[in-house]
């Protein structure tokens, strides 16, 4: 990848969250630089959601640090550093009416509101379309929320996260609940997005390797909450690193720039401790 110059867009050191007694992440060092693009790979339960709420200051870590641009949390108004994270959630989708419009949900991300109460102003409308006409999703402009698929709706939700030409872009699980067809027309969104936004650092949550696409460059797996293996995803992303990851033996095989995932069903006994 090259010598890093850069000081880095995110840092964690030590990072520590308990909550009622329970760890819920230990010991996570974590930084990501200017031009990677990270997979955030693990089983349900690891941590990552837990993660992803300390990163946008929703989830106050118990020890350790966290720093965005060399702002430490804690130390600096987090509120300002959040409209330089764009984030795709399911809990933003769950928030948005049946009769928004996808025009108004894009120009919802630039005035930092869900379901506007007025009528934006027209250069917010044409910043919002603009967006959505790069992204090739003009033809959604006027379309309600509660008409948009599955997928239409993550489309949009992107452009959303886009609207403030956010620095880092956290998409959490946005394949979740697509059929394979949508599911592969999005990984491919994804990578335009990618190319397109290159001043964007992304990091996409996911369970499922055959969701990274090939403009992915760093991953970081994650497993009861502590750090399996974090790095360059030519490196670390094979059959052994998975098979520690799901417990269970993996075969992991390459399809042109993707991948492919075969599970047994016999479980390797091996628990991950947190102190």
């Amino acid at each position: 990848m090259g010598k890093i110059n850069q000081p880095p867009i995110l840092e964690l050191t030590r990072l520590r969250v308990a909550r009622d007694g329970k760890v819920i992440l230990s010991g996570l060092d974590w930084m990501i630089f200017p031009k990677q693009q990270w997979v955030l790979l693990g089983p349900n339960g690891s941590g990552k959601s837990s993660l992803l709420a300390t990163l946008t200051g929703y989830l106050s870590p118990t020890s350790g640090k966290i720093s965005l641009w060399g702002e430490v949390y804690g130390e600096s108004d987090w509120r300002e550093l959040r409209r330089q994270v764009g984030l795709v959630s399911p809990t933003i989708a769950s928030m948005i009416q049946p009769s928004e419009v996808a025009q108004d949900v894009v120009a919802g991300g630039e005035l930092g509101q869900i379901n506007l109460w007025k009528q934006p102003s027209p250069i917010v409308v044409r910043r919002a379309r603009a967006i959505l006409r790069r992204l090739g999703v003009a033809d959604l402009a006027l379309r309600a929320w509660g008409h948009l698929s599955q997928g239409e709706r993550q489309k949009v939700l992107m452009a959303r996260a886009l609207a403030t030409r956010p620095r880092l872009l956290i998409l959490d699980e946005p394949c979740a609940g697509l059929d394979p067809v949508a599911r592969e027309d999005f990984v491919l969104f994804m990578n335009e997005v990618i190319r397109l936004y290159p001043a964007s650092t992304l990091v996409l949550v996911t369970h499922h390797v055959e969701e990274i696409g090939p403009r992915f460059t760093h991953g970081l797996f994650l497993r009861g909450g502590r750090m399996q293996v974090q790095g360059d995803l030519r490196k670390i992303l094979n059959s052994s690193e998975l098979t520690k990851l799901w417990q269970r033996k993996c075969v992991l095989r390459r399809l042109g720039q993707r991948w492919s995932l075969t599970v047994s069903g016999r479980s390797i006994r091996q628990k991950a401790k947190i102190s």
